[in-house]
């Protein structure tokens, strides 16, 4: 598919994603979610489309195992490297870029899920690997903002990337 062919089609899906969302809010079936859970799920979609146009192929979306707590925001291939992606959403530029979020903490739980999906994959031998941070800005009446922080961390703590 050329590019011309896919940026239509994701204008495409964009705009059916967002009609539907407003007739669920039409027959109030809209999702009771928090507001801050509501934002996150707002960014995750706009990441999803930021890194279709830069030629990812997401292959899933908010993943879990089932057995360890927590969850892949968006696991996408970018030629022959896995990425698991993390994104932090906010809705204004504060004093605190939203890429901090991605604490020592949350790193352990991204790698340990990460290795769960590797082990899954069905291939042999494991594909090389790369951690990712995307802050996602949406502040009301200005266009989505991205900050994409390719291999922001590694498989060690200590493990230095650039």
């Amino acid at each position: 598919m050329d590019s011309t062919m896919g940026l239509i089609a994701d204008a495409l899906l964009k705009r059916a994603l967002e009609s539907l969302d407003r007739i669920a809010l039409r027959r109030r079936r809209a999702p009771k979610d928090p507001a801050h859970l509501a934002t996150g799920m707002a960014g995750e979609d706009a990441a999803f489309f930021y890194l279709r146009r830069k030629a990812y192929t997401v292959v899933a979306r908010r993943w879990s195992s089932g057995d360890v707590p927590g969850d892949l925001d968006l696991v996408a291939w970018h030629g022959p490297m896995l990425c698991f992606i993390e994104v932090k959403t906010r809705t204004a530029h504060d004093m605190t870029p939203a890429e901090t979020a991605v604490d020592s903490h949350k790193r352990a739980i991204l790698r340990r899920l990460a290795r769960r999906y590797v082990r899954q994959l069905p291939q042999a031998e494991a594909p090389s690997v790369r951690f990712d941070v995307i802050s996602v800005y949406l502040v009301p009446s200005a266009k989505p903002e991205f900050a994409h922080f390719e291999a922001a961390f590694g498989w060690d703590e200590y493990e230095r990337h650039g």
